[in-house]
């Protein structure tokens, strides 16, 4: 169990500095996060991109001048030069800069470099509640748009593996839909229920339920009133969404309403990928690149 990002900062660092590879690195907001990770001691980086822009930002946001930087102006070729980095072993965590997401994602899943595992991409969100225990765990409300059942299948199987790699060994999983009732007319009921049944076959060492309700999920007083017997309401580790308009307006309402600490990750691919926003808050970026290296050490063990 992880109980905050104080807690991941201290957890990732005990499997040494990881290397973070960045593509088109001339972004002076991604260098500042890049700064604060090797600061906190979780971190360094080699930067991929136009030099001419890099090495002047270098001093702005703090970074050595002998940060390696490697040169390549072209920002689509510069996405998959930093792929190959990771891919080649000399990083474990790759990070967006300044590249269209299409270009950089292609990138991550070139035939000859990328990082392909046959999974599907899906974003791994983590947040931290006031007042709450435990971090709790989304996905995917950042990628996959309409996500149908095969989708799904990948987007639970990539976030298990990540919570496997974070040291959550037997994860409470709530798939989430509007009620727990399996209607034909709600496709999210279906798919739901079609997730929990692969549980023996697929996720043996999860307790998975769906579907469910977010108010059964959240509160076993919810469950009682409806009838309804839940080996997780009340202590869900991951919540699964039916789509990304349920988990990007599910997000940010916990961010700007109340208040929870938040960070990101792509995963499916061999390694995690960070892609922050301009929006996502200084500690948020941090809080990403965190998790991606607790992640990158974890799978090694």
């Amino acid at each position: 169990m992880l109980h905050s990002f104080e807690e991941v900062v201290a957890k990732a660092k005990t499997f040494g500095q990881m290397t973070i590879s960045v593509a088109a690195a001339q972004d002076k907001e991604v260098l500042e996060a890049v700064q604060a990770a090797q600061t906190a001691g979780l971190a360094k980086a080699i930067l991929v991109g136009d030099a001419e822009k890099i090495k002047p930002l270098l001093a702005e946001v703090g970074l050595p001048a002998d940060t390696p930087v490697v040169h390549e102006p072209d920002v689509k070729q510069a996405a998959l030069t930093a792929v190959s980095l990771v891919s080649k072993g000399e990083a474990q965590v790759l990070m967006k800069g300044l590249v269209n997401s299409g270009d950089f994602l292609k990138a991550v899943l070139n035939g000859e470099v990328g990082l392909r595992t046959g999974r599907l991409l899906s974003h791994f969100a983590a947040f931290e509640a006031p007042g709450c225990e435990k971090l709790i765990f989304h996905s995917d409300g950042g990628m996959n748009i309409a996500p149908d059942l095969a989708e799904k299948k990948d987007i639970l199987l990539n976030a298990l593996l990540a919570l496997k790699a974070l040291g959550i060994d037997q994860p409470k999983v709530a798939i989430l839909a509007a009620n727990e009732v399996v209607n034909p007319k709600m496709p999210a009921t279906v798919d739901a229920k079609a997730l929990m049944d692969l549980n023996e076959e697929l996720f043996s060492n999860s307790i998975i339920e769906g579907p469910i309700a977010m108010d059964v999920a959240l509160n076993p007083e919810a469950a009682k009133h409806k009838g309804l017997k839940s080996a997780v309401s009340g202590d869900v580790d991951l919540f699964i969404m039916p789509s990304i308009e349920t988990g990007n307006i599910l997000a940010k309402g916990l961010i700007y309403y109340a208040g929870f600490k938040n960070s990101g990750v792509i995963v499916g691919a061999t390694n995690p990928v960070v892609m922050v926003s301009r929006a996502d808050s200084a500690e948020s970026k941090l809080n990403s690149i965190a998790l991606a290296c607790l992640l990158a050490g974890g799978t090694r063990q």
